[in-house]
């Protein structure tokens, strides 16, 4: 679907990555752009990655380096994630700083966001934060926990696949991890997988909040792609993560467990 290894800058503005899958979403590197490339692949092969980061932990602003593509009425190239019966959010992610951040929508300065973004895929309504599928270090109970975030209906609530252990040791700071979830609108289930491994976890909602019927996600195309923090439109900050990100893929299913370790291995060996 989408495939972003950030080896392939646009040749007329390198501050947008082209995709390399069939959807050719191209990627905007937003506010650092072409500064945003660093030298350091996360596995053998791999030449670069993006840096991303909360730029000023004292003031509120739109400068944080994220990336992602933003559309009101929908990404036209994001079109086979209309109805679709699951979806795949993977890449690769090595923590370089301080997460969550300071948080710049509060007066407090010893306040701190309550997530940390990673990836994923805008809902058909949203307005730059709200997701069809993510990847993410969230609060749960309390804790913050590396999950699975999923919206199967257009304005219908979430549910959460959390992490049984801790966040900090499945994300080492300055350790490159493979990560994966996987969405089944169909059925409801979820799944997170670290290195090509499945992680343990459970759903944080007991009921069922996706609605499941048998059939897919919402009819609507998604309006964009959201890659460390939120609101890739730019018109405000929310969840930066201060990290690297490599070799991002977005598909249209949930791809299966032996597959999942099938692309880390293939990668890595």
């Amino acid at each position: 679907m989408s495939f972003y290894d950030f080896e392939h800058p646009f040749q007329q503005d390198g501050a947008v990555e082209i995709d390399r899958g069939a959807s050719r979403t191209y990627l905007n590197l937003i506010n650092g752009g072409e500064e945003m490339r660093v030298a350091d692949g996360a596995y053998p092969g791999s030449n670069n990655s993006i840096q991303l980061g909360q730029v000023d932990p004292l003031a509120a602003g739109n400068d944080d380096w994220k990336a992602g593509v933003y559309d009101a009425d929908g990404v036209d190239t994001l079109s086979a994630l209309s109805g679709v019966d699951g979806m795949t959010v993977m890449g690769w992610v090595r923590m370089t700083g301080q997460n969550p951040s300071p948080n710049t929508t509060t007066a407090d300065p010893d306040d701190l966001y309550g997530a940390v973004g990673l990836a994923g895929v805008l809902s058909g309504d949203s307005d730059g934060h709200a997701v069809r599928a993510l990847l993410e270090i969230i609060e749960v109970d309390g804790e913050l926990r590396l999950v699975a975030l999923g919206r199967r209906l257009d304005g219908g609530e979430s549910q959460t696949f959390a992490a049984h252990e801790d966040w900090r040791i499945l994300l080492p700071q300055d350790e490159w991890v493979h990560l994966a979830a996987t969405f089944d609108y169909t059925t409801g289930r979820m799944a997170l997988y670290r290195n090509g491994e499945r992680v343990p976890g459970f759903y944080v909602d007991d009921g069922d909040p996706w609605q499941v019927d048998g059939s897919g996600a919402s009819a609507t195309t998604p309006r964009g792609i959201k890659i460390g923090g939120s609101f890739p439109q730019d018109t405000q900050e929310r969840n930066p993560c201060n990290c690297t990100m490599d070799t991002i893929q977005l598909l249209d299913r949930a791809i299966t467990p032996r597959e999942v370790t099938a692309q880390y291995n293939l990668m890595t060996r």
